[in-house]
């Protein structure tokens, strides 16, 4: 593909040429073989940009972006920003249809730490957002960098207390901060070869956007920061997920239904630590969830491994878990998550909701080293159905010194944290749940009594439970 570069005057006085020697008179004109073929490049700099890290280089790079989109307005040709090396210090960006940001490993996109330096509708608080875009992108091996530990209020090994700016009236508590990347309402999304480091609060945003690729991504936040997650994917469908790395303090990808459904889901080949949830759907669920796939996926020390808070009366269909390991252990309990590797959840959020149903889900070649066990919860009246755990390794340990057992989560709302006994398989208001090959082992220590009882369940409210293959076994060693 061809590409034309260089000084913004230089690029502006070619396009001009070509509209006017060239105009649109049929599809075999010169200007149609420019605008099927060619690609335009800015660099940032030539737009003034200082990349120093202490000079604000918004203008510069706003600049860059809005005659890159008018490239792609008139010829139909992906235009790229190009940020050489350097620190590039910035207010919030607005990405435009046909750009693609292309910061240079050797590059990065700082965020600013100031409440003026984000717009005053608290919605639109991202370093860079994207609305009613199409073929936007970023990549380029570089990264964007929200300097998230400057909204630290007070550094605490448990849970950082934040800085928030809920004066402005904008919102309330501790998560009035800005987010890091946010696509909202766009269309044709690809993100690779990015790193998206330190957010203050949510990390990358999709929302109500289509046909969206994120590949070779690694996110990390600082692990003691609460709700910066890794992934939002809210509202928006046809989204494909691969090779990605996220370690953060809060969910590493979760999945939100608050306006309309999240339908073709697919996220494979990634690496993910959490001091909250792994994968998460909820708990925003309004509206339905279906046709996800989670595949070849590894799960580290994190907080909880697989899990559904459906809170808000949504429905959850046609979801596969396949050839995961999981690591899952104890942290403070001002997280959610009692160290399950698997948390499948629906009840109402308040007096005011609904719970959803959870019908068709499969949990295929898992392997799992945990602190506690599987939670499968349904509701009265709304109960999980056809759930299959096929070829699922379990085993059990504790390794951490946090308190362990006898404490359920069903936060946030519900019942919150509920003293109960706690074992390998816990299960309440199901009717339908199949499982073929199934291996349940503890390794025992002094503890081990407590919580060694493979299967707990409320008689009464699970129905329909076949188990076959099924063995559970007590290990010496440590």
């Amino acid at each position: 593909m061809e590409s034309i570069s260089g000084p913004p005057v230089l690029l502006l006085l070619i396009l001009l040429l070509l509209v006017v020697y060239f105009p649109f008179r049929s599809s075999a004109s010169p200007f149609a073989v420019i605008r099927s073929r060619a690609s335009f490049s800015l660099s940032v700099i030539d737009y003034g940009a200082i990349g120093d890290g202490r000079k604000y280089d918004t203008l510069a790079i706003q600049s860059a972006i809005e005659d890159c989109s008018a490239a792609f307005e008139n010829f139909n040709a992906h235009c790229y920003v190009n940020f050489p090396a350097g620190n590039y210090l910035t207010r919030t960006l607005y990405l435009r249809s046909g750009v693609v940001l292309n910061i240079s490993s050797d590059a990065t996109l700082l965020g600013g730490s100031h409440l003026e330096d984000y717009p005053e509708q608290r919605e639109k608080w991202y370093v860079v957002l994207a609305e009613d875009a199409a073929e936007v992108g970023i990549t380029g091996g570089g990264e964007i960098n929200g300097q998230g530990l400057k909204f630290v209020k007070r550094f605490d090994h448990r849970k950082n207390v934040m800085v928030s700016w809920n004066q402005t009236g904008a919102c309330l508590g501790d998560e009035c901060r800005p987010r890091l990347v946010g696509f909202i309402g766009c269309r044709d999304i690809t993100i690779s070869n990015v790193s998206f480091n330190q957010p203050a609060y949510w990390c990358l945003h999709i929302v109500r956007s289509e046909n969206t690729l994120i590949h070779d991504v690694s996110v990390s936040g600082d692990f003691n920061t609460p709700n910066n997650d890794g992934i939002d994917i809210e509202d928006s469908n046809n989204t494909f997920i691969s090779r990605c790395r996220i370690d953060t303090g809060d969910d590493a990808i979760c999945l939100k239904t608050s306006t309309a459904p999240v339908y073709n889901l697919t996220a494979v080949d990634c690496w993910i630590r959490s001091k909250s949830s792994a994968i998460k759907l909820g708990s925003a669920s309004w509206f339905s969830f279906r046709g996800l796939l989670f595949d070849k996926i590894t799960i580290t020390e994190s907080h909880r491994g697989l899990g559904m808070q459906i809170r808000d009366g949504g429905n959850v269909s046609d979801v596969t878990f396949s050839n995961i390991n999981i690591t899952t252990r104890y942290y403070d309990e001002s997280w959610w998550g009692r160290a399950e590797p698997i948390y499948i959840t629906s009840c109402p959020r308040d007096e005011k909701a609904t719970a959803g149903s959870i019908t068709d889900i499969k949990f295929i070649n898992i392997t799992a080293t945990s602190e506690n066990g599987a939670f499968l919860s349904g509701f009265k009246g709304q109960v999980l159905s056809d759930i299959k755990f096929i070829n699922v390794n379990l085993m059990f340990k504790r390794w951490t010194n946090f308190s362990g057992g006898e404490v359920v989560d069903y936060r946030p709302g519900c019942q919150g944290l509920i003293s109960r006994s706690t074992g390998g398989f816990m299960m309440e208001y199901i009717d339908g749940l199949h499982v073929n090959k199934m291996m349940m082992s503890w390794v025992a220590d002094d503890d081990t009594e407590k919580w060694d009882n493979p299967i707990l369940l409320k008689t009464s409210t699970v129905n329909n439970l076949w188990l076959e293959n099924f063995s559970s076994v007590l290990k010496k060693g440590t």
